[in-house]
Formats: C-alpha cells, structure tokens, sequence
C-alpha cells in the first residue's frame, strides 16, 4: 500500500496535535482514535473518517496492515508517518501504527426516538472529560437512550472522553442543551418522570417505581450541584443513602446506581 509520507510540519499533523492536546477550536467535532481496538469500532459504526495515519514500522501483525488497507480506502484522507511523527502525536507508550482523525455524530432531539419506558441521564456542569467518557460508558451499559448536557464546561470531542467512553461516544446518543428551561420543556412534552439527585428533602431512590414510565435523572456538578431552574420545575428529588464517611459517590457512580436500578425495574430482573 503506497501513501503520501507527511512529516511533523504537515498541517494535518498539527490538527492532531490540537485536538490532542485540546488547545484549539474544534468546530467539525473531530476525534482521535488510535489503535486497533479503536478502529474497529469507527468501522463498525461507519463514522466518518476524515483521516488516517498509518505508520507500518509501529503495526503488530497481520490483522493491523489488513485494517490500514480498509480505512485507507474509506478514510477521505489517507498517509503514511515515521514512527518519529507518530510519537510525537499519539497519547500511547506503545502506538500500534494506527491513528485517524474522525467526526463525532452530532445528534439532535428529533433524532433521538424515546421508547415508552425510555431511560435518560442528565449531567449539568460536566466538567471533567474523564469523567464524562466513563458515564457515556455507563449509559451503554444500562441500555439508556441519551445523555442529555447542560451547562457543560468540558468538550465531547476531549481526547478522554472517547478513551474512558471506551468509544460509546460514537454509538450513545448525546444532547447538548443550552439552557435547562429547553431540556425542561422537551421532558414535559415527551412525558418524561424526571427525579432530581439532592440530598436536600430527597427521598431514598428506591421508593419510586420507574418501571412504566419515561424516567430521567439529573446529577449536578460535585462543585455546584443542581442548578436551581431544575428544582424550581417541581421534579421529585432522590439520594442514594451513604453508609460510611464519604457523603456522596463520583457522578458516574452515582449515575450507575440511579440507571441499573431504572433498569431492573424496568426489565423486571
């Protein structure tokens, strides 16, 4: 397989540098995947690759050339890079020769078909991309429809965000609302059971019955919690009772609690 060598100065080099490190615009939404593992799952999901390195040096086996050939011929742009070039733009100790530049699906409302028993999270002020990565993975994991973001402070397009999604980002779909009156008013005209989690007058989780109806759950910032448009639309609020010093559990936690606990009901396990 014959491609254009590009070295570090090549401007799609610095574009994966940015993005990288997460220090530009990113306007078309572009991710990074690197690997095999990575790969396989754009091509799964058919996401657009805008564009993919290949760095033959770096590749382990047979099965990471047969992959170069197939995303070179559906990449819109395809080259080849020294293992020098390669270090300097993989986040890898040991980069395996495969790196591409895709677009994350942007998703809207109407895209997003809700079922009679459909299962939603909100996260309001997310704002450690690690930390939104993992509850798209958990999303996944519960089987839930959507995220819904408000007020969020970190990019979907973070590097962590598509590692610690485990490349859910690609597959879960993922609302992004300026302003919680909007999400607020899509609930009320989806029918939507919407259960706030607050300590403040909440009641323990397990007292509601989620098992037939649209059920939503909203985690605030572990810095600023809830804001307050949502308390003032009258919601039911939740907690999860803490048994020992620590008085809350990290967001994805407690997001895995809420949603399973959604999800037994809903399933009848």
């Amino acid at each position: 397989m014959e491609l254009q060598r590009i070295g570090a100065q090549h401007p799609k080099i610095k574009q994966v540098l940015a993005i990288q490190r997460n220090t530009a615009p990113n306007p078309h939404k572009m991710i990074i995947a690197e690997g095999l593992w990575a790969h396989n799952l754009l091509l799964a999901h058919d996401a657009f690759i805008d564009t993919f390195l290949w760095c033959p040096e770096a590749a382990y086996g047979d099965e990471a050339h047969k992959r170069a050939v197939e995303l070179a011929s559906c990449a819109h742009l395809a080259y080849q890079v020294s293992e020098r070039t390669l270090a300097r733009i993989s986040e890898r100790d040991r980069p395996d020769g495969l790196l591409s530049l895709a677009l994350l699906p942007r998703w809207e409302p109407r895209d997003v078909r809700l079922g009679a028993s459909a299962l939603i999270m909100v996260a309001d002020g997310m704002e450690i991309p690690g930390n939104l990565g993992t509850l798209i993975r958990t999303l996944d994991a519960a089987g839930a429809d959507c995220l819904v973001l408000t007020n969020r402070r970190t990019r979907l397009t973070h590097p962590k965000v598509f590692r610690a999604s485990q490349g859910m980002v690609l597959t879960m779909p993922v609302l992004d609302f300026e302003r919680v009156e909007d999400v607020i008013s899509w609930f009320r005209s989806n029918n939507v059971d919407v259960y706030l989690a607050d300590t403040d007058g909440a009641k323990n989780y397990r007292s509601f019955d989620y098992s037939g109806a649209r059920t939503a759950f909203v985690l605030g910032s572990e810095r600023h919690g809830i804001p307050r448009p949502w308390h003032e639309a009258g919601y039911e609020r939740v907690f999860i009772p803490m048994l020992g010093s620590a008085d809350s559990l990290n967001v994805s936690i407690s997001a895995a609690v809420f949603l399973f606990e959604a999800r037994a009901q809903k399933n009848h396990w």
